[in-house]
């Protein structure tokens, strides 16, 4: 999660949504991001709301994290009342969950079974270093009811990990990538980043084909962004490293989906590739299609029928509120339906689904009809009605959204 708060109005101790958010529960997809916010070092690239032991301060354990977590979890329950909502995914994210005992994360999972029911078939996802998992480990974690993991790979070249201030080993992820497959992991993601600093075409080839060969059945691929505030940022200001280039990103990114699609992984999200239906990552779909979701952790997000919210940051004052039987929200907003609207442009019109045209407003349509003749949309569905990127339209999909909102 950002580490960054945004303004807001205030959340109630109590937690309690508005009337509005209520309307239409249990009709859209309803799922739990849980933020565990442990690190054993601090990326230099990351900004997110994480911490290491040294930086954890007194009132915060990882021991005590995940009852804390449960408390949260309780929490929704009440805030949400008697509404009949199974849970069809569930994601561990951070920090590295799997900092955290197996047993701890299984824990907090049993909670939102005990408290809301797991849909039949959910989806249950922890984000994982390749170096914080064994086969003991990923072993228990599908006997507690994981059944998709999420491995930071990022690089197969060790210089390149180095700029990232990565602590894995190359080689690591595969083996990683293994061991989930025989612990009983059908569905395994490798998390790769491209136009490090110092990185080149042929280095992101080798990260790609490693991360091919190693046969996860979904590869994430992301251009790295220089965050302010960040060691990365500190360098590249002081003219140690040089700024990631947008043309060298845009042309790492055609090697990737060139070299995805020809070992049999399709594009779903634009910077998501899956080898079938089964394998793309239905936590995220559930976001980026408008679904329900509590954010469990400090930082965490949340979202339930227009309204967002946001915990605080510290895991000592998101402790210290649950303690006292209060919500750990730190500020929420209830969305508009012009922001809804845009928010949903935003995020559908990046699937391979795309947006319905009918949707787009009138004063966009020319700008439409300019995108289909720059070779931004695909005709084929445009003309049975909706949006949906090219290659070159997945490579400007942030400036296509601002030129039809």
């Amino acid at each position: 999660m950002p580490s960054v708060l945004l303004d807001g109005d205030a959340v109630p101790a109590t937690g309690e949504l508005p009337p509005s958010a209520h309307e239409g529960l249990g009709t859209r997809p309803f799922g739990f991001y849980v933020h565990v916010p442990f690190c054993v070092t601090r990326c230099g690239y990351c900004d997110f709301n994480t911490y290491t032991s040294s930086e954890l301060g007194p009132g915060a354990s990882r021991a005590d994290y995940a009852e804390t977590a449960i408390e949260e979890v309780r929490l929704a329950r009440r805030v949400l009342g008697d509404a009949d909502l199974p849970v069809r995914t569930v994601f561990f994210g951070g920090g590295t969950p799997t900092l955290l005992p197996a047993g701890d994360l299984v824990r907090i999972l049993r909670a939102v079974d005990q408290e809301f029911g797991l849909a039949a078939g959910a989806e249950v996802t922890t984000e994982a270093n390749p170096e914080s998992v064994d086969p003991a480990y990923l072993e228990g974690l599908r006997e507690g009811g994981f059944n998709r993991v999420s491995l930071g790979m990022q690089s197969a070249k060790e210089h390149v990990l180095t700029v990232l201030d990565r602590r894995h080993t190359p080689g690591r992820p595969a083996q990683a990538v293994q061991e989930a497959h025989e612990a009983g992991f059908t569905h395994v993601n490798l998390d790769l980043i491209y136009s490090t600093p110092g990185e080149s075409d042929d280095d992101w080839r080798a990260s790609l084909a490693a991360a091919i060969e190693a046969g996860p059945d979904h590869v994430s691929a992301y251009s790295l962004i220089v965050e302010e505030g960040t060691r990365l940022a500190a360098r590249i200001r002081r003219g140690e490293l040089p700024m990631p280039d947008d043309d060298v990103a845009a042309d790492r990114y055609v090697i990737a989906d060139t070299m995805l699609s020809e070992a049999g992984f399709s594009w779903y999200e634009v910077s998501n590739w899956a080898t079938s239906e089964e394998a793309r990552c239905r936590h995220n779909l559930l976001y980026w299609t408008g679904g329900d979701w509590w954010g469990v952790g400090p930082g965490a997000h949340g979202h339930v029928g227009g309204t967002r919210w946001w915990n605080v940051k510290h895991p000592a004052a998101y402790a210290s509120r649950l303690s006292t039987g209060s919500s750990p929200g730190h500020a929420r907003e209830v969305l508009s339906s012009g922001d809804r609207h845009v928010e949903r442009l935003m995020l559908e019109l990046r699937l391979d689904s795309g947006f319905p045209l009918a949707e787009i407003g009138p004063h966009a349509r020319t700008a439409v009809a300019r995108a289909l003749g720059d070779g931004l949309l695909e005709p084929e569905p445009f003309r049975t009605g909706r949006a949906v990127l090219t290659l070159k339209g997945r490579l400007l999909a942030d400036a296509l959204v601002r030129d039809l909102t």
